[in-house]
């Protein structure tokens, strides 16, 4: 558990998190979001098909 520190020291000053962290925690997650969803797509073909039409159809019928 390395992180347990920074966790007690954010808890104890919370405005003490800067833009910079936040924006590095946020693309660390939306990076493991993106391989989360690969690896799902991956292992259920026929859903990511699926799911794939859907969007195509969302994006034809959407209106600027």
């Amino acid at each position: 558990m390395p992180d347990l520190p920074e966790r007690e020291t954010r808890q104890d000053s919370p405005s003490a998190e800067t833009d910079a962290e936040r924006r590095r925690r946020r693309a660390q997650f939306l990076r493991d979001l993106a391989e989360a969803r690969e690896l799902r797509d991956r292992v259920q073909p026929r859903r990511a098909k699926t799911a794939r039409l859907r969007h195509a159809m969302r994006m034809r019928t959407f209106r600027w």
